[in-house]
């Protein structure tokens, strides 16, 4: 059950949140709020894969 909840934010996030990496955003120039949603990205992305 974990495991999907976390899949289904993935694909929110997919289609919802900016993609950082198309954009090129330098992350050691990233604001906070930019670093914060990075974070989030990894954070599902991790659970969703184990």
């Amino acid at each position: 059950m974990k495991k999907q909840l976390f899949k289904t934010l993935a694909k929110l996030n997919r289609t919802l949140l900016p993609s950082f990496t198309k954009k090129r955003v330098d992350l050691a120039k990233a604001s906070k709020l930019q670093m914060a949603l990075f974070g989030y990205k990894l954070w599902v992305t991790k659970n969703a894969l184990d």
